[in-house]
């Protein structure tokens, strides 16, 4: 018989981000497995469960083999927690085996002798008649069954036990047992892994993934999560699979000159991909884009991973753009990103967060330390290309800088190759002409419109940028070695 779980109420997990993942919550009724290892959160998870169960007047249960029940009322007022409401019922010390050859079994095969435990189990579990269950661990079962195939059984009984009794179980598993054994996640209706692990550099990072959801959709793959002051948090993994109508119109930098050479200005709903060097200004092209959208009333965002917000603030003031009153207007927001600090898919969380505020400029500077908090290229080349269409959806007007390295000369490169994503791309390059250096700027890229393809001038002044005339009568700027071929128009357009 086929179940019809579409039209049927999910059970919310009560942890923020992890219905998204699961597309809504849980099938009610069912046996669900939650593996990880010792720390990974599942106890912190099981509460957030049951507590969610109390906020809609439900009966909730928590069974402890493993922890006591102070140890469990350690965990929850470490988040600011009560445990008012929910049922406990605890393996007491009078419990446990006293003998090593003494045999123990949650449902004796015969089925007729039950040992004390489950006796106790099946009772509170008939009296509680909880909505909600939490069995924590199965590892204790495990042991106490000592025979695998003894234990297979003992959980079969009691998925038996337990349907019909309009009860959603969670079942907490410490990954105790032989690597490969798939036999819990066989029975099981549904499995959500923890993961816990440290990279080489920073802080430890968590993650989760679902490996099976019977009868329902869900998002696949690996999602970020953290457990901080106040529980824990799931960052679902940005799946931007629709492409929406390009957006119309442009967003000026303010700069008439910058403008002409971007073809009118920076696309709504378009990636902008700033490649230089260290020093050019790519930053500062970049936040005159965000202070003239600001100054025209529309809400911006930085995210800046190589300097701290604080500066960035004080440098625009001395080049002439007040972002900071943008920032105590509301306009603007400005968040420094630690990337030993940050996963992956909470860095996108908090700029779809921004274009959800409404931003319509958002600033990524720079893209060389968000690579820093990626374990893999490959993974900054998805990631980016799941959050640009994104954005890119929402009308947004991204800006991304990257830092190539090398000074002058055409032996630059950049860290990672990002410029098939953008949809436009500006590069800025350092040029030596008559003992000095002077930058350059040009607009490669555009994937919407027509665009200048001269090569222009640029100087940061304590005013702000200034861009001037295309360069004419020599090649080779970019190269930042020119060749001149017309010295007396060089120097016109440099006056």
């Amino acid at each position: 018989m086929q179940d019809n779980t579409a039209s049927r109420v999910l059970v919310k997990t009560g942890v923020d981000g992890l219905d998204e993942v699961l597309e809504g919550g849980l099938t009610p009724d069912r046996v669900y497995l939650v593996q990880g290892d010792p720390g990974a959160g599942k106890t912190t998870l099981a509460l957030h469960y049951l507590r969610d169960g109390v906020r809609v007047n439900e009966r909730v249960l928590y069974v402890t083999l493993g922890e006591t029940a102070e140890e469990l009322r350690d965990v929850a007022r470490s988040h600011g927690w009560s445990l008012d409401g929910i049922d406990l019922f605890e393996l007491e010390e009078h419990d446990t085996p006293t003998r090593l050859d003494e045999e123990y079994t949650l449902f004796h095969p015969s089925e007729v002798e039950l040992g004390d435990t489950t006796r106790r189990l099946v009772q509170t579990v008939e009296r509680v008649k909880p909505r909600r269950l939490v069995f924590d661990s199965l590892s204790e079962m495990r042991l106490l069954a000592r025979d695998p195939l003894r234990y297979r059984r003992q959980i079969l009984l009691l998925k038996q036990f337990l349907s019909g009794r309009s009860c959603t179980v969670l079942l907490l598993d410490d990954g105790t047992s032989e690597e490969g054994d798939l036999q819990l996640q066989s029975i099981a209706h549904g499995v959500i892994k923890l993961e816990h692990f440290s990279p080489e550099f920073g802080a430890e990072r968590r993650r989760m993934r679902v490996i099976k959801m019977r009868g329902k959709k869900y998002r696949g793959g690996y999602h970020d999560f953290v457990i901080e002051d106040g529980g824990l948090i799931v960052y679902p993994r940005l799946a931007a699979s629709v492409r929406a109508a390009p957006s119309s119109g442009v967003a000026s930098s303010g700069i008439a000159q910058l403008d002409a050479l971007c073809g009118g200005g920076l696309d709504r709903g378009s990636s902008t991909l700033i490649l230089g060097q260290a020093g050019t200004g790519k930053s500062t092209i970049a936040a005159q884009f965000v202070a003239a959208a600001c100054a025209r009333g529309e809400k911006a965002s930085i995210f800046t991973f190589d300097e701290g917000g604080q500066t960035l603030l004080v440098r625009a003031r001395g080049l002439g753009m007040p972002l900071d009153e943008h920032v105590r207007s509301g306009l603007l927001r400005v968040r420094q990103v630690d990337p030993a600090e940050l996963a992956p898919s909470q860095f996108t969380f908090f700029v779809q967060d921004e274009a959800a505020r409404g931003a319509r400029v958002i600033l990524i500077d720079s893209l060389n330390g968000y690579l820093s908090a990626m374990p893999d290229e490959r993974f900054l080349l998805i990631q980016m290309h799941e959050l640009l269409t994104y954005l890119d959806a929402q009308g947004v007007v991204a800006i991304l800088t990257m830092t190539q390295h090398g000074m002058i000369g055409d032996r630059t490169e950049a860290p990672v190759d990002m410029s098939y994503l953008a949809d436009s791309s500006l590069l800025l390059r350092y040029f030596e002409l008559d003992g000095s250096v002077r930058k350059a700027v040009s607009m490669i890229k555009r994937r919407r419109g027509r665009h200048e393809k001269t090569i222009r001038e640029l100087e940061i002044t304590s005013e702000g940028v200034r861009v001037g005339d295309p360069i004419v009568g020599c090649r080779g700027v970019l190269s930042g070695l020119p060749i001149v071929h017309a010295r007396e128009r060089l120097d016109h357009a440099h006056a």
